[in-house]
C-alpha cells in the first residue's frame, strides 16, 4: 500500500479558454478508511465536457467545483482495501473519485463492475455515463419510431456515437453532424450512421437538407448554436429534441438561433436534461448498453491519455474537439 497518490485540484476558474495553469498537480496521504468505505486504485479517469461547467462559478444546476479540493470525474479502478460487506480487494468499480491516482468512497457510491465480457474503460464511455446520456435522451424524449430520421450532433464523440446507434438499431435513419472528414468517415464508415455532415465545410444547412430529404423526426443536440439552426429548419412537425449539451458555448460565446420561430410553426417539443437525475433508470438503460457491447452490437472508440499528469491538456483537447469518441486518461 503506498503512503501517497497525486490528485490535479481546480487551481483557478477559466477566464475563457481553460489554460493548463487552470490546474495543480499535488501529492497527498492515502486516507485511513472508516466503516463502510472502499479504497480503489484508479484506472481510468473519464473527460467530459460537463467538467467546464462545473469550473466556473455561474450558478448552474450542480454546484461549482470547489478549489483547491480534487476536481470531479468518473473513475473505473481496483478495489485495494475495503471496510464495506459487499467489495473486497481485487473487485473492480466506478466511482466519482476524481482526477487522482487513488480515492475511498463509501460502497454505496460505488458500482460493482463485470470485466469478464465488457473492458473495464467501456464503463466510462459507452457503457456508463455517456452512454446513459445517450440512451435517456434517446428512449424517454426523442422516443424514435422506425422509418423516422434523427440528426445528431457531436456525432463522433462519446454520447452521440451511441445515440446513432442506438437509433440505427430501432430503425431509423441516422444523420450526424461532426467536425472534420475524418470524423465524418468514421460515423459513416465505423459507426453505420447512414450520413454525416461535416460542420467545418460551411454549408451545414444545405449538407443537412441533402442528406433530410424526408425532414428530421427527431434531434439529439450536444452543440447549439449553428449546428442546432441547421436540424431546426429541417423539422418535421411534432420533432423531438432532446437538448444533452451546449459545448459550443462553453467559453461564454453567444449561441443565437435565427430559426427559433420553427419552435412553434412546426410544434416541436424541446426538453433539456441531466442524466444523473434520473438515476432510477440506469440500471436498465446501463443493462442495455453492456448487453450490446459484449454482443459487438455497439462499437466505441477511445482517445486516451497516459498519466495523470496528462490529464489538463487532454482537457483542453477535449473542448476543441480533438479527440475522436471518449476522451480518457490511463492511470495505470
Amino acid at each position: 500500500m503506498p503512503a501517497s497518490y497525486q490528485r490535479i485540484v481546480l487551481a483557478a476558474r477559466p477566464r475563457g479558454p481553460v489554460v493548463a495553469e487552470n490546474f495543480r498537480l499535488e501529492q497527498v496521504a492515502v486516507p485511513a478508511l472508516a466503516d463502510g468505505e472502499v479504497l480503489l486504485r484508479n484506472h481510468y479517469l473519464s473527460l467530459d465536457p460537463y467538467m467546464r461547467g462545473r469550473m466556473s462559478a455561474a450558478k448552474s444546476y450542480a454546484a461549482s467545483q470547489a478549489l483547491d479540493e480534487t476536481m470531479i470525474g468518473n473513475t473505473v479502478g481496483q478495489v485495494v482495501a475495503s471496510r464495506h460487506a459487499d467489495f473486497a480487494a481485487g473487485d473492480y468499480a466506478a466511482g466519482l473519485l476524481g482526477w487522482a491516482e487513488m480515492g475511498a468512497a463509501h460502497g454505496s457510491a460505488l458500482r460493482k463492475l463485470d470485466i469478464a465480457q465488457v473492458p473495464l474503460s467501456v464503463y466510462l464511455g459507452a457503457a456508463g455515463m455517456p452512454g446513459m446520456a445517450a440512451w435517456y435522451g434517446l428512449t424517454q424524449i426523442i422516443l424514435p419510431k422506425a422509418g423516422e430520421t434523427v440528426v445528431v450532433s457531436a456525432a463522433s464523440g462519446a454520447v452521440g456515437s451511441v445515440v446513432g446507434q442506438l437509433a440505427k438499431l430501432r430503425g431509423c435513419r441516422v444523420v450526424g453532424i461532426a467536425g472534420g472528414a475524418a470524423k465524418c468517415a468514421h460515423v459513416r464508415d465505423v459507426l453505420g450512421f447512414d450520413a454525416c455532415v461535416d460542420y467545418k465545410a460551411g454549408r451545414p444547412e444545405a449538407d443537412l437538407a441533402a442528406a433530410t430529404p424526408d425532414g428530421v423526426d427527431g434531434i439529439f443536440e450536444n452543440v447549439g448554436g449553428a449546428t442546432l439552426d441547421a436540424a431546426l429548419a429541417r423539422t418535421n412537425a411534432f420533432a423531438r429534441i432532446a437538448l444533452c449539451g451546449l459545448i459550443g458555448g462553453f467559453n461564454g460565446q453567444e449561441m443565437p438561433l435565427k430559426n427559433s420561430r420553427i419552435l412553434l410553426i412546426k410544434r416541436l417539443s424541446l426538453r433539456g436534461f441531466i442524466v444523473t437525475e434520473h438515476m432510477e433508470l440506469w440500471p436498465q438503460g446501463l443493462q442495455e448498453l453492456a448487453a450490446l457491447v459484449a454482443a459487438g452490437q455497439l462499437k466505441y472508440h477511445e482517445t486516451i491519455a497516459d498519466g495523470l499528469a496528462a490529464a489538463p491538456q487532454a482537457f483542453i483537447g477535449l473542448l476543441q474537439g480533438q479527440n475522436l469518441g471518449k476522451q480518457l486518461v490511463r492511470l495505470i
